[in-house]
């Protein structure tokens, strides 16, 4: 396990330096690589959204975040999932391409939810605040996903969302991106 300050990789996103990302990430990669480490993950979504940058000068594997949940959302046979996570996941393709490719449509709340699921996320989440008022607007905006845009799953698409949101309290049954990470890592460390 490595990472690097939260503020260095915030920096770059606030910039749209996904290259900058992808370098910090490659400094972790290379730290895990010479520990002995045989594949990497990273449990951030956002992310992701530099790991083009990151693979082909990886000295070791990755697995990918929305292969996983995409592989999970096909399993149980969802066909039209709801993304949640920051405005920089949501607005970027990490996962469209990956749900597309195993036929699963990726529909995306409106400019303005994606404001403020984002605000929650970065303004609430991160610094440990977790307001009521926060688990209703995400119960409201997966309601609407599931009435008006017929969703069928909801993607927890950020490390934090866990905290406020999950199937007992969802509209849509979830699909735990961190969760589902973790337990693709430990599969494929058991069974290589």
């Amino acid at each position: 396990m490595h990472s690097l300050s939260f503020a260095d990789y915030m920096a770059c996103i606030d910039r749209d330096d996904w290259r900058g990302v992808g370098e910090l990430m490659l400094v972790s990669a290379r730290k895990l690589g010479l520990a002995g480490a045989s594949f990497l993950i990273c449990p951030d979504n956002t992310i992701h959204q530099a790991l083009d940058y990151v693979v082909t000068r990886s000295p070791l594997p990755w697995l990918h975040i929305a292969e996983v949940v995409a592989a999970e959302a096909k399993a149980r046979g969802f066909r039209r999932v709801a993304l949640t996570g920051t405005r920089w996941l949501v607005d970027g393709d990490v996962y469209p391409p990956k749900l597309a490719a195993r036929g699963i449509e990726c529909v995306r709340p409106t400019r303005e939810e994606r404001a403020e699921v984002s605000r929650i996320i970065m303004d609430e989440l991160v610094r440990s605040v977790f307001k009521p008022e926060a688990t209703a607007y995400l119960q409201r905006l997966i309601a609407r996903m599931k009435q008006e845009e017929r969703c069928d799953a909801v993607i927890l698409g950020c490390t934090e969302l866990p905290l406020v949101m999950d199937d007992q309290r969802s509209p849509l049954p979830t699909l735990d991106s961190t969760r589902l990470l973790a337990r693709a890592a430990l599969k494929r460390s058991i069974d290589p």
